[in-house]
């Protein structure tokens, strides 16, 4: 009962703390600190309605019993990291994203294949991941080159509507301009249809950052090595081993968080001229 009261009085003083921080105009501690401060309130009390209500194990572990599966099993979550993250989701991410931007390029100048393919993404966008792993692991293996082939197919056409939509973008009279000075195709493209593009074609980035993890996971329950986070997670929650399932899952929340926070800062230097970044 004391740590049930000791949560209340934390999640008040939090609270309070909080809405102190957001008066703040302007100043870093409120950029930065809300935020912190409201992660690690919901961590404390994670931590003590869990002691404080005796939850077992086997049902939701405390953070300390995640931090300490963490600091004793790095070697395995980094080899999962890898398997997962670098192989799996890292290399799909890349091909994916690559095909989709030369993809729409080609098709750009073409009606009948922007109404032809785009129905089609729509389509194909709709498919359940569920249902696409096992038919992947048996055309590509058990390998991470199954989880990268599922991460393509998920990432291709959210990339390839935003890049279509972002070559749409740019200004006729522009456009026009560019004819008056006798620009050829490819330099109208390159000069200005592509950097009119980049904020939608970052906007995908961003999309597709979290999608290629997502799929990665996912596709690592229906066929893996003997690593992997999906892997992992499949294996240890077979064997209540809760504890670092959980681990799996920060790595995992770590790994994507910060994968989409460098897709952004690459998006602000390529795109600082743009409205948004000004801002």
């Amino acid at each position: 009962m004391t740590l049930i009261i000791a949560a209340l009085i934390l999640w008040a003083a939090a609270w309070w703390l909080n809405t102190r921080l957001a008066r703040l105009d302007g100043t870093a501690l409120k950029r930065y600190g809300c935020p912190i401060l409201f992660g690690v309130t919901l961590l404390a009390m994670w931590e003590l309605l869990v002691r404080g209500l005796e939850v077992s194990p086997v049902i939701l572990p405390p953070p300390s019993a995640v931090w300490v599966a963490l600091l004793e099993n790095p070697r395995m979550l980094w080899g999962d990291f890898v398997q997962t993250f670098v192989k799996g989701a890292l290399s799909g991410y890349v091909i994916g994203c690559s095909a989709a931007v030369l993809t729409a390029i080609l098709i750009d100048r073409s009606d009948f294949w922007k109404r032809g393919l785009l129905p089609v993404g729509n389509f194909v966008a709709a498919l359940p991941i569920i249902g696409m792993a096992p038919i992947f692991v048996m055309w590509f293996g058990f390998g991470w080159e199954s989880k990268a082939a599922i991460v393509v197919v998920m990432v291709f056409f959210p990339m390839l509507v935003n890049t279509v939509e972002g070559l749409r973008a740019a200004d006729r009279m522009q456009e026009d301009l560019m004819r008056t000075y006798a620009a050829s195709p490819a330099q109208t493209l390159t000069k200005l249809r592509l950097p009119s593009a980049a904020p939608f074609i970052f906007n995908g980035l961003k999309i597709s950052s979290t999608l290629a993890l997502i799929g990665a996971i996912v596709a690592e329950f229906f066929g893996s090595p003997t690593q992997g986070m999906g892997f992992r997670i499949s294996t240890e929650v077979g064997r209540l081993a809760l504890d670092l399932v959980w681990a799996v899952i920060a790595v995992a929340a770590v790994s994507g968080s910060a994968f989409y926070g460098v897709v952004t800062l690459a998006e602000r230097a390529a795109t600082f001229w743009h409205p948004s970044q000004r801002g």
